[in-house]
């Protein structure tokens, strides 16, 4: 038996129970993963919720993990028992063994600790596709990033300030304003004492933004729309206040772009996988991303992680050592 975070049913951390599971061997395609670290993400919390309906009750929580391979099922060709390997997106990552589709796997770099590897993977691989997929950010893009000094933010204002382009970023106190520019943000906004909008316009001279990422949600809707320029592109992909409410498309004056992006869509083929990780890995092994391990709980104490991230407490990423 291994020990695993489930949920019995949906609703606030306490419903998260420490427990036993059978975790059994890995079938065609399969591996068996022996975890040394499950990174903590906001998508945890909408699970657990009920926010984004998990498939059936009861049911291990978690996206993000890496560890070491202990089984490997038939058909399984490129990875192999003690291979350290890493995954972003395999449902399930809150336990000490469990097992995972091979294809979903990545294998961890040499120079790339499990810890870094467990905080990077989701996050990591979110802002990649943003910058480079979703809106391909150059040296003339200006963009704002709300939760700059977030987990998902932090790895922005490094990507964005590697590839030159000017980040506005939104924060919610002035320790985490220092936090956001020490990792590049170009311009800091504090939300509890200005109103970003305003300043939006004001930095940019009333030109508005190429593209603003939104994580947030509830909170920053609509004002997010209006720090945009003409034909300016919105990326909702969070919702940490609550969803977006149903609009009318006339929200989207001056030929806005709205879109509603996922990593699973960007990278549902190997290929795609791979490349993403690829370019991920070569970022952080370079210097020009480090990734900010600022708490660590026992998976034991998941719940606490949970409380301390939905009251906006945390920087950086979150990691629970199995």
């Amino acid at each position: 038996m291994s020990k695993a975070i489930q949920i019995h049913a949906t609703g606030g951390p306490d419903v998260m129970r420490y427990e036993d599971v059978a975790v059994g061997v890995p079938g065609p395609g399969d591996v068996r993963i022996q975890q040394t670290a499950i990174g903590v993400n906001f998508i945890d919390v909408y699970h657990r919720s009920g926010l984004y309906p998990v498939p059936r009750l009861p049911a291990i929580l978690g996206q993000e993990g890496a560890g070491v391979i202990s089984a490997v099922g038939d058909g399984v060709e490129d990875l192999s028992v003690g291979d350290r390997v890493a995954y972003a997106g395999c449902p399930g990552s809150y336990a000490q063994e469990r097992l995972a589709k091979a294809d979903r796997l990545v294998k961890i770099p040499e120079a790339i600790t499990d810890v870094t590897a467990a905080a990077m993977m989701l996050q990591g691989m979110t802002v990649r596709y943003l910058l480079k997929e979703t809106y391909r950010v150059t040296p003339d893009t200006v963009l704002l990033f709300h939760a700059a000094a977030g987990g998902v933010g932090l790895i922005a204002c490094q990507w964005a300030r590697a590839i030159g382009a000017t980040m506005i970023g939104t924060v919610s106190t002035d320790e985490k304003a220092a936090l956001a520019r020490a990792h590049g943000c170009t311009h800091v906004i504090n939300t509890q004492s200005e109103n970003f909008v305003a300043r939006v316009a004001e930095l940019t001279q009333g030109k508005g933004c190429d593209v603003v990422y939104d994580s947030i949600g509830k909170d920053t809707f609509p004002n997010s729309l209006e720090c945009l320029k003409p034909r300016g592109l919105w990326v909702s992909f969070g919702n940490s206040s609550g969803p977006v409410p149903a609009f009318d498309l006339s929200h989207l004056k001056g030929s806005l772009f709205a879109t509603r992006p996922s990593l699973f869509a960007y990278t549902a083929a190997r290929s795609d996988l791979l490349s993403n990780a690829a370019d991920l890995f070569e970022m952080v092994i370079s210097g020009h991303i480090k990734i900010a391990v600022h708490h660590k709980y026992p998976l034991s104490q998941a719940a606490d992680a949970h409380r301390a991230l939905e009251a906006r407490k945390t920087t950086g990423s979150i990691v629970l050592i199995p």
